[in-house]
């Protein structure tokens, strides 16, 4: 019998992640046409300070960190211009919502190991940027969210702001500004 064949209705595996991974809840995001649309709430209202961001041209999404006491931090992103990334997650959600949510861990490779004994089914594995190395777990797994595991070095310092971030100057950034 397979780790498949012990698995719930919900096809989430019957066995639960193992402590050893010593993930460590980093952040969560919320996607959405406009960032400038979420500020009011995120920012304005519940009062997150920038924490940094930038694009992500390979994938075709833009993000801004606001971070809040106690390191917690919720990520905003947007599609850059002509992105189809988000197409489907909009379409599913109706035009947006929580995409995924983020757990640190020491090794990501002792990870994906970890995981995959437990039944679970990795999925987008990237692994070749010594900086950022992460693993999805498919949202039919993990009960309609994407879980992202991610190793990487400490972040320094808050980052580029606010308005750096949208003018598309941020890391990585396109020089286009978000609409």
């Amino acid at each position: 019998m397979t780790a498949a064949d012990q698995r719930p209705a919900s096809g989430a595996p019957s066995a639960s992640l193992p402590a050893s991974l010593q993930a460590r809840f980093d952040h969560v995001a919320v996607a959405g046409p406009r960032i400038r649309d979420l500020l009011p709430i995120y920012r304005d209202l519940l009062g997150g300070r920038s924490a940094g961001g930038g694009d992500n041209p390979r994938v075709g999404y833009r993000a801004l960190q606001l971070g809040y006491p106690d390191d917690r931090r919720v990520e905003l992103m947007e599609p850059l211009p002509g992105s189809t990334f988000f197409d489907r997650f909009f379409a599913r959600t109706g035009g947006g919502g929580m995409h995924h949510m983020t757990f640190l861990v020491p090794d990501v490779r002792e990870a994906i190991r970890e995981v995959e004994a437990a039944g679970w089914t990795p999925t987008s594995i990237f692994l070749e940027n010594p900086v950022w190395q992460e693993v999805f777990l498919h949202p039919k797994e993990t009960g309609g969210t994407l879980v992202q595991i991610v190793q990487a070095e400490k972040r320094d310092g808050p980052g580029a702001t606010v308005e750096e971030i949208l003018a598309g100057r941020g890391t990585w950034g396109t020089g286009t500004p978000s609409p």
